[in-house]
């Protein structure tokens, strides 16, 4: 079973820090290519930051860029996705997802409110 599963989103203060973790079952991560999506409420979806299969190819969202850090182990199938100086305008639902593919984490709230 394909699936991608989140943690470790959480309420924080403006300038916090958030470190989200996706772990991926059932295909073979270390040909895949990741990213991070985030909704806000009443928004469409954004794309956050991606990550190459061997995380040799990293791009951020202009909003994000300078504070959020994307990384990867291919040899535990995971992906992170570090939060820094967070802003209120960050609070959103984030996703993590496999590119090119259907395949979504069940989402992790982001929270960043004084």
């Amino acid at each position: 079973q394909i699936q991608l599963v989140e943690s470790g989103g959480g309420s924080v203060q403006p300038g916090g820090s958030l470190t989200l973790s996706c772990v991926a079952s059932g295909f073979d991560f270390s040909s895949a290519a990741m990213s991070y999506w985030r909704q806000a409420p009443e928004k469409g979806r954004e794309l956050v930051a991606s990550i190459g299969n061997k995380a040799l190819t990293i791009r951020y969202a202009a909003s994000v860029k300078g504070r959020f850090t994307i990384s990867r182990d291919n040899t535990i199938n995971m992906v992170w996705l570090q939060m820094n100086n967070l802003q209120p305008e960050d609070t959103a639902t984030y996703y993590c997802h496999r590119r090119g593919s259907a395949v979504w984490g069940q989402g992790a709230q982001v929270t960043v409110s004084s």
